[in-house]
């Protein structure tokens, strides 16, 4: 069957889809959810992605060279719908770590992640495979390696004018101040020209926008996304996606415990869940 490109995709028409592949666009729906690209090996896909649109999204990937080179490899495409916006971001970023696609690169698993914690006023770098971020409070930033966390703490020092010795970035000289004192790029804490109470609250003002928040549940709860026809019950514990269920009663079964942190959970619900824009139920 022939599948007709969108009259608006006309600079795209080049790269018209493989033959082979037409048979699996046809039943792709106009719906939220999540897709997958496989290849000649069945084990490992060659891309997975999400849309608000599935079939738009699958179709709009004629539009560059690279990507119909992607295409040309794929054998056929695999669907899954959710109930909205939601479910697809959580379900993709699930999938893509568990199923670990050839080419997505920003959301495969990562070994371990860093954060900045303030012990006694002082920062510390701490690991996920160590530390339980979910519920560890004083924790700022998420990075990929300790050296990003460094970076970030070396910047906010350069735009609060903190000390590097106090900080940990330098090692301190008793009784003498730091470089960056005699050139006013230091306030002096390390001098007595700023008292360490006063340091540490500017470090705390400077470290407030990258805050990590803890998990506010006393454990798993579901999250309910609304669709026209779909109905979903997305079951999260500890910035973690669990997976989705369409009853109450079925999303109960999903919870359990799970180790390190999720940092692509935590980026794609603390901002909706901390608001109060979803609609939350207790498992």
């Amino acid at each position: 069957m022939y599948v007709p490109l969108p009259a608006r995709r006309t600079e795209a028409a080049h790269y018209a889809y493989p033959e082979h592949l037409r048979p699996w666009i046809v039943p792709l729906p106009r719906a939220p959810g999540v897709y997958v690209f496989h290849g000649e090996d069945e084990r490992v896909p060659l891309y997975i992605g999400k849309s608000v649109n599935i079939r738009q999204r699958v179709l709009d990937h004629m539009r560059t060279p690279e990507e119909a080179r992607l295409l040309r490899a794929a054998w056929r495409i695999e669907f899954t719908r959710t109930a909205g916006d939601l479910g697809a971001q959580l379900l993709e970023a699930q999938q893509i770590k568990l199923r670990q696609p050839l080419h997505n690169k920003r959301l495969r698993r990562r070994r371990q992640l860093c954060s900045i914690r303030l012990l006694r006023g002082r920062p510390e770098v701490v690991y996920s495979h160590e530390t339980p971020f979910a519920s560890t409070l004083r924790l700022y930033g998420l990075f990929s390696s300790r050296t990003a966390a460094l970076q970030a703490l070396r910047v906010i020092a350069d735009d609060n004018r903190l000390c590097y010795g106090l900080l940990g970035i330098e090692r301190p000289v008793a009784g003498r101040a730091c470089f960056r004192a005699s050139i006013d790029r230091c306030a002096g804490a390390c001098c007595g020209r700023e008292s360490p109470a006063g340091h540490e609250a500017r470090l705390d003002a400077a470290l407030e926008a990258l805050r990590v928040a803890t998990w506010p549940y006393a454990g798993a709860v579901g999250i309910v996304e609304d669709g026209p026809d779909l109905s979903q019950i997305h079951v999260v514990r500890d910035w973690h996606y669990l997976g989705s269920a369409p009853t109450r009663a079925r999303a109960r079964r999903l919870d359990r415990v799970v180790e390190g942190f999720d940092n692509d959970g935590y980026r794609i619900l603390a901002e909706p869940l901390l608001s109060g824009r979803c609609r939350v139920v207790l498992l």
